[in-house]
């Protein structure tokens, strides 16, 4: 199963294998009290294109468009493949995220990806 789940609410044991898909360490979290099994922050979308968004819900649905572009090849394809194969191996996988805003963020464009 595939969830999402922001880095600001407390890790819980249905949350299995947690993975941060944010570029940036969310602020004010700490690295070693965080339960974050793998931090792929190559899947992030790219400083221009993030700073671009600034998480600005008018810009979403072309900001979806350019993250699932930039994630058809590069280190951030790869990245992509390394999540899928992380999918595979765990039943339980949630993807860690800092965004304020629960449904316009690049987190919910990979759970859309992989859930299609």
């Amino acid at each position: 199963m595939l969830q999402l789940k922001r880095a600001y609410l407390p890790a819980s044991d249905s949350d299995g294998y947690r993975v941060l898909v944010d570029r940036l360490w969310p602020r004010g979290k700490s690295k070693e009290t965080e339960k974050i099994d793998l931090w792929l922050k190559e899947i992030a979308p790219s400083p221009e294109l993030r700073k671009w968004f600034n998480h600005e819900v008018d810009k979403y649905t072309e900001f979806q468009m350019k993250y699932r572009k930039e994630l058809q090849s590069g280190t951030q394809h790869e990245a992509l493949e390394e999540l899928r194969t992380v999918i595979q191996a765990h039943d339980n996988v949630t993807l860690v995220y800092g965004a304020k805003d629960e449904q316009h963020n690049n987190a919910q464009v990979l759970y859309d990806l992989l859930n299609e």
